[in-house]
């Protein structure tokens, strides 16, 4: 008997208001999972009375329905390390310094100065505790690189992760705290004690097998670029891509490509079928070939590090291989929920991961409207219907998640469909070419031709990726979108989807509704960005001062043209301001906004004689000045210090400033100096 008209997407929608209550609002645990007992409870005794007439009772539903978001508050919520008493965070720590042992758990993409890893902790000051930081380590003239499941010891600060310091910055913090990472350690190789090399887990046979398979590689002849756009579509390691290749992968809009997700899963789930089809000629044939299929699809998910695009290709899959061996029909649509449904519930935390709702979008794009641009032409021939046949797949795809994509990174790429049209026929050869290539290089049985001609193939797709990037007229930048516009993005696509399914009066009057919506939070949008604004920004050894005056901002600056036009700071602002124009000035020594004076003081140190008494008062460059007799003469309100300015200097500011009673705004620890 069908247990109501309870579907797995009303579960699956359930499930994913928990998580969202339980992120945004912060209930006490135990409260939340006694609830939620409760209500299993509830429904299960519920069941038992009235199962004869369990599909009349609306009660029951809304029981079941509140059943499910308190499923999702208690995953999220045990999740959450720092609930556990023994989180490094709930146990006494120093003031400076503190014993810890952790053990490497991912290596992440290094920068200039340092090589970056996520590690666990295992005991903090001498007791076992739970807990994630991110670990720098200084880059030595010998550099030594640590391996996943390494033990380390080390005595050190643990230091809170820089909070953004510009408006509409990208808060790395908050993006760390997703993987349950509050705090970083500053470390170099001689403060740092090995205490075993070990592998321990199946991230660390994984990561030795990748570093084995490159080690082999690099034998082999393979080099750098090469070789690290192998690691991206074969491993699922996009670490070692020099910057400007993956800048020409965003900017030709071919990244999805570098990041293991379903397409790579689809391919290699094809040439596994291939393969493994004479098993089916066994007399257990139907079952033997699904389970290898499936042990060898989250084989390679592990390998590749267990994204949230390559975590929910694998579920989605291998949910289709078993059902294709037991002959039950597959519908996209459940088979895309059910792994929804099993990722959210063991990992909750990925809901929030941009490459998981892009890959959840894309692949729903492409079944839910590449069929209805595929039926407005249907070629005859085949050569023309495969290159059409992509194409509309590329153009669906791209339509679930043009508007996600715009919100995060404000910029399309107008060439996507020529790039796409491309790579993606050639990416099954590519795959399957590659893997072929990393069998033989195990194996010690890597022919010299295969090197030349697998690196041609990868050099000729970054030359062809390269030159449809140089494009630049075809790339739209700085795009402002919104959250709201985002909702009201997708409101449209589905209403539109509905109109070409039903053409009635009442989809198309709501389709045209959301279309209006739309248009309406474009004009609030501009009507929220039209305030004004003094912006003093925080810049490394520079000083930025902003004057925004509706659409228009002045920039004073010390920066030559170069930095100036590749400055984040200046670009995020324009485009969470939405503004128009920015308009390049030399730096001044008196700012005047609405009623307030500022006193720019620069290494000149000059601001006695002056007609004036400021408001505020901005030190930049280091000027050598007494501080309290600056303080006793112009008697300021406020002293702004911008990143400019010598460290000991900053300390030495802020000192007199606590003496004197006096605020002071440091915008290497507080941020951007703002005035509205």
């Amino acid at each position: 008997m069908k247990l109501l008209n309870f579907t797995i997407i009303k579960l699956t929608i359930c499930l994913v208001i928990g998580i969202l209550l339980a992120h945004f609002i912060r209930l006490d645990f135990y409260v939340v999972l006694y609830i939620t007992i409760g209500l299993v409870f509830c429904l299960g005794v519920y069941w038992l009375l009235i199962k004869s007439k369990i599909n009349r009772s609306a009660f029951f539903g809304i029981l079941a329905y509140l059943c499910m978001v308190g499923v999702g508050m208690t995953s999220y919520n045990l999740q959450d390390e720092t609930l556990r008493p023994q989180h490094y965070i709930n146990q006494n720590s120093s003031d400076h310094y503190n014993a810890i042992i952790f053990t490497i758990e991912e290596r992440l993409k290094p920068d200039t100065y340092n090589d970056k890893y996520i590690a666990s902790v295992l005991t903090f000051n001498n007791k076992d505790a739970i807990g994630h930081v991110l670990v720098n380590i200084r880059r030595d003239s010998v550099p030594v690189q640590f391996n996943v499941d390494d033990v380390l010891y080390t005595k050190t600060e643990l230091k809170t992760i820089q909070q953004p310091l510009n408006p509409y910055q990208f808060d790395y913090s908050k993006y760390l705290e997703l993987d349950q990472v509050y705090h970083q350690m500053y470390l170099n190789t001689d403060n740092i004690l090995q205490l075993s090399d070990s592998k321990s887990t199946i991230y660390g046979y994984a990561d030795a097998l990748r570093t084995k398979i490159n080690l082999k590689l690099i034998e082999a002849g393979f080099k750098k670029d090469a070789l690290s756009i192998m690691n991206a579509l074969l491993l699922g390691q996009r670490q070692t891509i020099d910057k400007a290749i993956y800048n020409n992968y965003v900017d030709s809009g071919t990244i999805h490509i570098l990041a293991v997700s379903g397409l790579h899963v689809g391919i290699i789930l094809w040439i596994l079928n291939f393969l493994f089809r004479p098993l089916l000629y066994l007399k257990y044939g139907h079952f033997i070939r699904p389970f290898i299929l499936v042990c060898i699809l989250w084989s390679f998910a592990v390998i590749a590090g267990l994204s949230p695009s390559v975590t929910r290709a694998v579920t989605m899959f291998s949910v289709i291989s078993i059902a294709m061996h037991l002959k039950r029909r597959t519908n996209i649509y459940n088979t895309l929920v059910i792994s929804a449904f099993i990722i959210l519930l063991f990992k909750p935390t990925f809901l929030f991961a941009v490459g998981f709702q892009m890959s959840y979008l894309a692949v729903l794009g492409i079944v839910s409207v590449q069929p209805i641009i595929y039926r407005l032409w249907k070629p005859k021939y085949w050569i023309i219907d495969k290159p059409w046949q992509i194409f509309t797949v590329t153009l669906a795809a791209q339509v679930g998640v043009v508007p996600i994509s715009l919100f995060y990174f404000h910029q399309f790429p107008g060439l996507f469909f020529i790039s796409n049209l491309v790579v993606i026929p050639f990416l099954g050869l590519i795959l399957g070419f590659g893997l072929l290539v990393i069998a033989l290089a195990l194996l010690n049985a890597l022919p010299d031709f295969f090197v030349i001609v697998y690196s041609y193939i990868i050099d000729s797709l970054n030359g062809f990726i390269a030159w449809v990037a140089q494009f630049e007229d075809f790339l739209f930048r700085d795009i402002p979108f919104t959250l709201l516009q985002v909702i009201v993005c997708y409101i449209i696509i589905v209403t539109l989807i509905q109109v070409y399914k039903f053409r009635n009066f009442k989809w198309i009057a709501i389709s045209l509704i959301a279309i209006i919506g739309l248009q309406g939070v474009y004009f609030y949008n501009r009507y929220q960005t039209q305030h004004n604004a003094l912006v003093v920004f925080n810049k490394s050894r520079y000083s930025m001062i902003g004057l925004k005056e509706g659409k228009k901002m002045t920039v004073y600056h010390n920066l030559d043209s170069a930095k100036l036009k590749s400055e984040y700071a200046l670009t995020n602002y324009k485009v969470g301001e939405s503004l128009d124009i920015i308009i390049s000035d030399s730096l001044q020594s008196v700012y005047q906004y609405k009623d307030k004076i500022i006193l720019a003081i620069d290494s000149l140190s000059i601001y006695k004689g002056l007609s004036f008494k400021p408001n505020y008062i901005l030190l930049r460059n280091s000027p050598r000045l007494n501080l309290n007799r600056v303080i006793d003469s112009l008697k300021p309100q406020l002293i702004i210090a911008d990143a400019s300015n010598y460290k000991s200097y900053l300390k030495r500011w802020k000192a007199t400033c606590e003496h004197e009673k006096i605020p002071f705004h440091q915008t290497n620890e507080k941020g951007a100096f703002i005035i509205k």
